[in-house]
């Protein structure tokens, strides 16, 4: 009897502690620490790209790949990863919404992001000479500051499709609609920075403007063949990239963050003092005996 009462001590005792915190997780807090981790990122983005740098290394790091950053975020929060790492945006996003996440103050990288169109298309200039309009006259200042500027300025400035002619056709645009505050779905619409700033670009070149959503693996490819006019979705400029696709002037400048646990997140009492509890009953069972 002794010795199952000592074996049920043993038992809550480890799981306290396991629940209190101890445990062998490693801990991520700079950019050094990434060798020997297990990094998740979304599958095919700039994350991905740099973080496959440190795939197959001499301390064992791990590239775990998800479809969806929301994806790769839920399985930091179960413990399957160690950290994540994603543009500062969506970043921000996630752990707005997870306040037991958390974003490291060290960059992981700084970065430019341009629209993707097939090599030597016409049609690279005539978007280029569209946004240097949208940047001279504000507008393309206007929409990221719609979805990310400060408190009293966010959703208070949406940009309006406009009245006008638009006689040169459909321009499609293929993107990954899982990367807010760029792309998402709102109301079964797909909406964001990049939405709106293709919408701008429609609006003065004539076009009409169609949305494709898709795996973003799938973007240079479609665009390649033609199913897309061309990409936009968050995508960096790399040398890679190139091989298949040409890119547009740079519209915006984001930064890869790294994305942990936040250790200052109080955990709930409850299971602990469930445990403490158990441990006060076995501790009176001894004594009985």
């Amino acid at each position: 009897m002794k010795k199952s009462v000592f074996a049920v001590l043993a038992v809550l005792l480890l799981a306290a502690l396991f629940v209190g915190g101890v445990s062998a997780e490693k801990v991520i807090a700079g950019v050094d620490d990434l060798e020997g981790a297990k990094i998740g990122v979304q599958q095919g983005t700039t994350g991905d790209i740099y973080a496959t740098d440190y795939e197959g290394d001499e301390a064992g790091t791990v590239i775990a790949r998800y479809l969806k950053g929301a994806d790769a975020v839920q399985a930091l929060k179960t413990n399957k990863i160690d950290c994540v790492i994603i543009d500062n945006l969506p970043a921000e996003n996630f752990v707005a919404k997870n306040p037991d996440l958390m974003i490291l103050e060290e960059e992981f990288t700084v970065e430019e992001y341009a629209i993707a169109l097939k090599k030597n298309s016409a049609l690279t200039a005539k978007i280029n000479d569209a946004l240097a309009k949208l940047k001279a006259d504000g507008t393309l200042d206007q929409i990221i500051e719609n979805y990310i500027g400060d408190d009293e300025v966010k959703g208070t400035m949406p940009y309006i499709k406009k009245d006008v002619e638009r006689p040169n056709g459909k321009l499609i645009m293929a993107t990954n609609a899982y990367f807010p505050p760029y792309e998402y779905y709102s109301g079964g619409d797909i909406v964001g920075i990049d939405a709106d700033i293709a919408q701008a670009i429609c609006d003065e070149l004539g076009y009409e403007l169609e949305i494709k959503d898709m795996e973003f693996d799938a973007i240079i490819p479609a665009i390649e063949s033609g199913k897309a006019d061309f990409g936009a979705a968050g995508m960096t400029v790399t040398e890679d990239r190139l091989k298949n696709v040409d890119f547009t002037d740079s519209y915006a400048t984001a930064k890869q963050v790294i994305i942990v646990k936040n250790p200052e997140a109080a955990a709930s009492p409850a299971p602990i003092l469930g445990l403490l509890a158990g441990l006060g009953v076995a501790a009176l069972a001894l004594r009985r005996l």
